[in-house]
């Protein structure tokens, strides 16, 4: 076997050293690898391979000849004479040199004496014999048997015109050898100019017009002879050509026009097409053919995926190939014997259609590529379990053909027997838990990554060396991305983490000796505190043997007890599928020293040598693997002879060092201290979200950000009569319907501004202009019914209903908290209809008072984020202004801490020389928008001048700096700080944990609002508004009590910041 693998190198070498420019003479380097192979039989043997019960011979190459098969049938091992050489007798392989001869001569020096025979016959043998310089693809004697008889009977009927015809189509009129055909190349033969095309692949196969040349360069005096396995005919036809005029692609000729495809394949090229019949479509479900059909990208994907832009000709395919078509994605092209087949099925009925511009293949199967499937018809038959349920439980129904999801599909054997007996409601959430809410493709995955799904659940992505994990299951290949959505294949049911470390422990017994040394040793809090760690927990049997002294002399050094803890832990979360099989996976734990894990293939893993039966264990902050046996570093030495003891008589795979003095370094921890006050919880409900990016406009003085929310005001339609209700602008005191509109109130308060041309002009002062918006009170009475046409009501008298103008200052606003009633999403209107498109659950809308002079083009916001270029008056989370202090128009950045304001004018009168600006913790420098900012972090870019900058919040929700959007209809409240004193909530880190009870008890209370910090060596009283740059919190807003002047003293051995 080495020996062969040494002759593939070598003849791999030889062959790179062949010429450049001979770059597609594959040909010639096949030949000289078939010369290696064959050296031992003499000189110039080349060794062919036959393929059993044809007459198929191929010159051998690396691949064929390890394999002993071609298109998968097997292959057996001949020996010839090189091209060119011939047998002497007695003589071992070919050592003479074949005679020369004219074009005609060598005909039947190769064996095509029926070429031969058929050039006598219409008297080509005189120019063949003549002076010239010729190329004869010769037909072989059986490629001429091959041909059809009836226009075999028609060249011999006629062997002067359409038989010398014939003959002349196969040559050229020059010598060309095979290093010269080149791959696309088009020669123009010797009958009528028409064309020949030639393909050269890089297996060695040459072919003309798709017949392959078997026996090539022999040469002769006037030439040059190459054989080919059949007959060829002139073509002129493009690929459309031969489309139009198949009655069996009439199916396939409507797809390609509908995706504007048909028109290119009559253009120049080089295609592949594998042409479905019309009783291939007839195949398809009606369903699915109506659907792609009425989808232009999706017909167009079809229509692309058949299509190849190189030619494969069926003679040049010796085995299995991936080759990218026009759609984007790959074909597996093969053969099985003298079939061709594709994605590894039979299918072809008819090979090796020519045309000018390529070659067609007609297919009893219609290819759909997974960009033109919709998402459950992604999933494959591994995957049968989980659409089958998804069926069953209506959730397959439920997907809106204008929605986007994602599926993490399990395998079939994911699915065990008790998972599928669970109750229907179970297994329903189940499943909704294994799809999200938007397309997630496998390069949009990365580490920490949460993915919202249909059941409301948040996953976790892991992403690791060698795989990607959403929570305890790890994909395996197969992702695929079609029309509305993608697939992802997992090895196990996905389980969403319900509990913390602590609370999952504390129900499991087998840890209560576990949790025991955790607590004394003050390391709960690991196990309570959000965060992304890895436990190996040993069980209660890891400590059987000890006796109730031996614990208390475990537990009598607490900092050795914290060390041998704390290497069982491991920062962030790894997964037993996320361990590289068959390596030495290495992870540092907390303690500092290393932890050395394999995974097996039966699904445990060896830490350390102590084997984890049950990985795994998800949590809310991690994932921990049960261990029976305790772990100790064995490069750390011990310098407690009791403590040795102890630790030999539990731990025996390795064995533990003495070093006399030795002592364990204390581990600096983070700690949290939260301080919350306690009231009736203030609920946040969310009528409607509609998922759209905000957007913010600037109108008549109001900034809009699509956000229509306030008090129920919906409009209630019972009739509508001539299509959707319009409304037309009405002038002032008039009022106007253009179509008919039976029911309550049909016209709304409105906020919204209808986009397009015009915009909204700022207006001047005591201006009243009205471009595109109605706003104020209703402007239409009650309409019962009107019959249709067009109908003026006027508006009544004073005191009744009448038209709000829009003015410049102060407009008033009406919110609105549900969207019209009707189709679920409302599209843009024409000027004068009211109408609402798309609504999103929100923040009040901000009121704008007065423009600074200068730019008054305000930008547009993204959701989620609070920008302001100018001076903005409005709700929380925008600073209210009064007027423009006198001088330049912007505000002047100020200094960290620092407290400037020039004058305060309100009415025209000097209100104040105090200052109004709060202290600033920071201040960005150089950007000259305003960002979110983070969690106990206040950030300012520009001085604004009135009331503080900091927005108060009543709702925090637990675990999570950032506030999440709940479900429509949905109740969600975790934390609630509402009620009682105004408190300054801080964080501290390096909490004494032995401080005494009263001390904490104050602070939980609200009594202890000013804090001394102590940090090595030195003390400071901080300042309430210090407190809020130096002390983060939680939530993200303090809330500070004044007139409180006690003060705490903590003494701490570290001080860390917090995490």
């Amino acid at each position: 076997m080495m020996k062969g693998l040494f002759l593939c190198v070598f003849a791999t070498f030889l062959l790179s050293a062949i010429d450049h420019a001979e770059g597609n003479a594959y040909y010639d380097k096949i030949l000289t690898h078939s010369r290696i192979r064959a050296r031992q039989q003499g000189p110039n043997v080349c060794a062919l391979q036959q393929v059993l019960g044809t007459k198929k011979k191929y010159f051998s190459t690396c691949k064929n000849w390890y394999q002993g098969a071609i298109c998968g049938k097997k292959a057996t091992i001949l020996y010839e004479c090189c091209p060119g050489y011939m047998k002497i007798n007695g003589e071992s392989g070919c050592p003479a040199v074949a005679p020369i001869d004219n074009v005609y001569g060598t005909l039947g020096i190769v064996g095509a004496t029926s070429t031969q025979d058929y050039s006598d016959r219409s008297e080509l043998r005189k120019e063949i014999e003549g002076v010239g310089s010729y190329t004869f693809f010769a037909p072989s004697n059986d490629a001429w048997q091959l041909l059809d008889s009836d226009v075999r009977d028609s060249l011999l009927s006629n062997v002067n015109i359409e038989l010398l015809n014939a003959l002349h189509y196969h040559m050229i009129n020059k010598r060309m050898l095979t290093k010269d055909l080149k791959n696309g190349l088009s020669v123009t033969s010797m009958f009528n100019n028409q064309e020949l095309v030639i393909n050269h692949y890089t297996n060695g196969v040459v072919t003309v017009n798709c017949a392959r040349v078997i026996h090539g360069n022999q040469i002769a005096t006037n030439g040059v002879v190459h054989v080919i396995d059949r007959v060829v005919t002139a073509v002129g036809n493009t690929i459309e050509d031969f489309i139009e005029s198949e009655d069996e692609l009439t199916s396939f000729r409507e797809a390609g026009v509908a995706a504007e495809v048909l028109a290119e394949l009559g253009k120049k090229g080089q295609y592949t097409l594998f042409a479905p019949t019309n009783d291939a479509f007839e195949k398809l479900p009606r369903g699915v053919l109506e659907r792609i059909m009425g989808d232009k990208q999706a017909v167009k994907a079809l229509v692309n995926y058949h299509i190849l832009n190189s030619v494969q000709c069926s003679e040049a395919i010796m085995g299995g190939s991936l080759l990218e078509t026009l759609e984007g994605s790959s074909l597996q092209i093969g053969c099985d014997g003298d079939s061709l087949t594709v994605n590894g099925n039979k299918m072809v009925n008819r090979k090796d259609i020519v045309t000018t511009n390529g070659v067609i293949h007609l297919i009893d199967q219609v290819l759909i590529p997974d960009s033109a499937k919709q998402v459950l018809e992604l999933a494959g038959s591994e995957q049968t379990t989980f659409t089958d349920l998804m069926a069953q439980m209506g959730l397959a129904a439920s997907f809106r053909p204008d929605a986007e999801y994602t599926l993490l599909a399990p395998i079939n054997n994911a699915f065990s027997d008790e998972t599928l007996k669970m109750d229907q409601r179970i297994l329903k959430l189940i499943l909704q838990n294994h799809v999200l809410k938007t397309k997630v493709a496998l390069n949009g995955l990365y580490n920490g990554q949460t993915l919202e799904t249909l059941g409301g659940k948040l996953l976790r992505v892991f992403v690791y060396r060698t795989a990607v994990c959403i929570e305890n299951s790890c994909m395996l290949r197969g992702s695929k991305e079609g029309r509305n959505g993608a697939i992802h294949i997992f090895s196990e049911i996905i389980k969403p983490a319900e509990k913390s470390f602590y609370d999952l422990l504390s129900l499991d017994k087998r840890f209560s000796i576990f949790l025991n040394l955790i607590e004394f040793a003050g390391l709960k809090d690991l196990l309570l505190q959000p965060g992304a760690w890895t436990w190996f927990i040993p069980t209660n049997d890891a400590f059987k043997g000890l006796s109730n002294e031996e614990m208390e002399i475990l537990k009598r050094d607490k900092v050795a007890l914290q060390n041998i803890l704390l290497y069982h832990l491991a920062p962030e979360v790894f997964i037993g599928g996320g361990f590289e099989p068959g390596v030495t996976n290495i992870l540092k734990s907390l303690q500092g020293n290393k932890i050395m894990v394999k995974a097996a293939v039966n699904n445990t893993l060896s830490v350390n040598g102590v084997v984890s039966k049950e990985p795994d264990q998800m949590t809310t902050n991690g994932v921990f693997h049960v261990i029976d046996k305790l772990l100790f570093p064995a490069d750390v030495s011990l310098g407690n002879e009791q403590l040795l003891s102890i630790l030999n008589k539990i731990i025996k795979y390795i064995t533990i060092k003495f070093s006399r003095g030795s002592t364990f370094k204390e581990i600096p921890l983070t700690k949290y201290i939260k301080f919350i006050t306690i009231g009736e919880p203030r609920v946040t409900t969310v009528t409607r979200i509609i998922e759209i990016k905000p957007e913010m406009r600037v109108v008549g003085g109001e900034t809009i950000t699509k956000v229509i929310h306030g008090d129920p005001s919906i409009t209630r339609i019972t009739k509508v009569i001539e299509g959707d209700p319009e409304f037309k602008l009405i002038k002032e005191g008039e009022t106007r319907v253009t179509k008919v509109i039976q029911g309550e109130p049909t016209i709304t308060k409105i906020t919204r501004v209808i986009e397009g041309e015009p915009e909204f002009k700022l207006i001047k002062e005591g201006e009243t202009r009205v471009t595109k918006v109605i706003q104020g009170e209703p402007t239409l009475t009650r309409i019962t019914k009107v019959i249709g046409g067009e109908s003026d009501l006027h508006l009544v008298k004073e005191g009744e209903t009448r038209v709000t103008k829009v003015i410049q200052g102060e407009p008033t606003l009406t919110r609105i908290t549900k969207v019209i009633g009707g189709e679920p999403d409302f599209h843009l209107v024409k000027e004068g209809e009211t109408r609402v498109t798309k609504v999103i659950q929100g923040e009040p809308i901000t009121r704008i008072t007065k423009m600074i002079e200068g730019d008054q083009d305000f930008h547009l916001v993204r959701e989620g984020e609070t920008r302001v270029t100018k001076v903005i008056q409005g709700e929380p989370s925008i600073t209210k202004i009064t007027r423009v202090i006198e001088g330049e128009p912007d505000f002047k950045l100020i200094r960290e801490g620092e407290t400037r304001v020039t004058k305060v004018i309100q009415g025209g009168k000097l209100i104040s020389n105090e200052p109004t600006i709060t202290k600033i913790t920071r201040v960005i420098e150089g950007e000259p928008e305003f960002k979110l900012i983070k969690e106990g972090e206040t950030r300012v870019t520009k001085v604004i001048q009135g009331e503080p900058i900091i927005t108060k919040l009543t709702r925090v929700v637990e675990g999570e700096p950032d506030f999440r959007l709940i479900k429509e209809g949905e109740t969600r409240v975790t934390k609630v700080i509402q009620g009682g004193p105004e408190i300054t909530y801080t964080r501290i880190s390096g909490l004494d944990p032995d401080a005494d009870e009263e001390t904490i008890k104050k602070m939980l209370e609200g009594e202890i609002t000013r804090v001394t910090k102590f940090t090595e060596g030195d003390s400071q009283i901080l300042e309430d508004d210090e407190l809020k740059a130096l002390l983060q919190g939680e939530p993200q807003v303090r809330k500070v009590q004044t007139g409180r002047r006690t003060q705490v003293r903590r003494k701490m051995r570290r001080s860390h910041q917090p995490s």
